[in-house]
């Protein structure tokens, strides 16, 4: 027997991708998908509408297979061909912000022999089980998750300097990384873009002095949501910015624009995040881990109230500098949005798209050493005016 113990593909942008190959919400196509008995084991195939990071594995009491996607619409799901017989039920949800988790409960159990996608149009998972002794299979479903896909440990929280003391604390969060490279064009992939950004970006805030500056990743690899945010508040950070640089494939995308949080996701940020998060990680310097969910909420929520209009300020401040800057911005470059790696509710908290990698133009100026000091420099800026104005209005009775 075929000896798997985790499928991790990464399969976005292979050689065969064309340069309009945007990444986007994948697809369930139902009537191409099946569950079926394959000589006592399972044959399972799911037909999706690109390719997306996956992974397979399972787990134990009951036994069950797990499949975890990059963003598929499982819709349709109920429709697909299943026997009964072998998979008892099968459901879908959402595992982490930005993936997706399809679980099979199975009749006895299994163990994954075979693990694959085929590319081409579209993609298609095919995964193939057969039984397993009870003892083999409780071995195999106890391995631990691999480095990088567990939920965050909890973290040792720094105390918030006071505004306009020292220097200013600036997380920078080059988007995606890893087995999730983000939208990609011409063989160059948003990871490895926003890295390269983000280690400029770096450079210019500590020559200046008045920064003290971390990352989320110093290289090309993947690192959960959640754990951005950990390391936000690890760092005792008073800012933190998101640095991406998407694909449209249809409308207008050019130019770079600033988000904040959209108002409609501030409640459910702070219900998710008093779910999924470590207590003690929740709010830099509060200890939640003795509260309930309620009394979590309410504590969230009230920072988010005095966080807000300190992240706005900071948004117009680097749409200010990077205009005066001279440097193309999107005809909207001010935007909200409901990105999760914002819902941090006591850090001021911004997401930049630099440009779109569906733009040429945008694609160029992204490539071009001097445009990337020119931008750094406009965001070095707009964090100095912001600071100064924070600090100013923090002085204030």
């Amino acid at each position: 027997m075929k000896r798997v113990l985790w499928a991790i593909l990464m399969l976005v942008g292979l050689g065969a991708a064309q340069a309009q190959d945007l990444t986007a919400l994948a697809r369930l196509d139902p009537a191409a998908s099946h569950v079926r008995d394959a000589g006592g084991g399972v044959d399972v195939r799911l037909a999706i509408s690109q390719p997306v990071p996956w992974r397979v594995r399972v787990l134990d009491n009951p036994p069950r297979l797990v499949m975890d996607f990059r963003e598929v619409d499982w819709a349709g799901l109920e429709r697909m061909a299943r026997d009964e017989a072998s998979v008892t039920s099968l459901r879908a949800g959402v595992f982490r912000p930005g993936w997706s988790r399809l679980v099979m409960d199975l009749a006895q159990p299994m163990l994954v022999v075979q693990a694959d996608m085929q590319t081409g149009d579209g993609a298609v998972v095919h995964v193939v089980l057969q039984p397993a002794t009870a003892e083999a299979f409780a071995a195999k479903a106890a391995e631990p998750e691999p480095e990088g896909w567990a939920l965050p440990k909890p973290v040792p929280l720094q105390p918030v300097r006071p505004r306009g003391e020292g220097p200013l604390v600036v997380v920078l969060d080059p988007g995606h990384g890893g087995i999730d490279p983000g939208a990609e064009r011409d063989g160059t992939s948003e990871a490895k873009l926003m890295l390269i950004f983000a280690r400029t970006l770096k450079e210019v805030l500590l020559r200046d002095g008045g920064f003290q500056v971390v990352l989320t990743r110093e290289e090309d690899v993947f690192v959960p949501l959640e754990t951005r945010i950990s390391i936000a508040h690890e760092a005792g950070a008073q800012v933190f910015v998101s640095l991406h640089a998407d694909a449209l494939a249809e409308g207008e995308a050019v130019g770079a624009t600033v988000y904040t949080l959209a108002d409609e996701a501030s409640d459910k940020a702070s219900a998710t995040l008093a779910e999924r998060h470590n207590r003690d990680d929740l709010l830099a310097g509060v200890d939640l881990r003795q509260q309930d969910d309620l009394v979590v909420q309410v504590l969230m929520d009230m920072a988010r109230t005095e966080t807000r209009p300190r992240t706005d300020r900071l948004a117009d401040s680097l749409v200010t500098a990077i205009k005066g800057a001279g440097i193309k911005m999107h005809r909207r470059p001010r935007q909200e949005g409901a990105f999760s790696v914002l819902k941090s509710p006591d850090i001021p908290a911004v997401l930049l798209e630099l440009g779109f990698l569906s733009s040429a133009g945008d694609m160029a100026r992204l490539s071009d050493t001097e445009w990337r000091q020119g931008m750094a420099q406009a965001i070095r800026d707009g964090l100095k005016a912001w600071s100064v104005e924070d600090a100013a209005r923090a002085a204030l009775p």
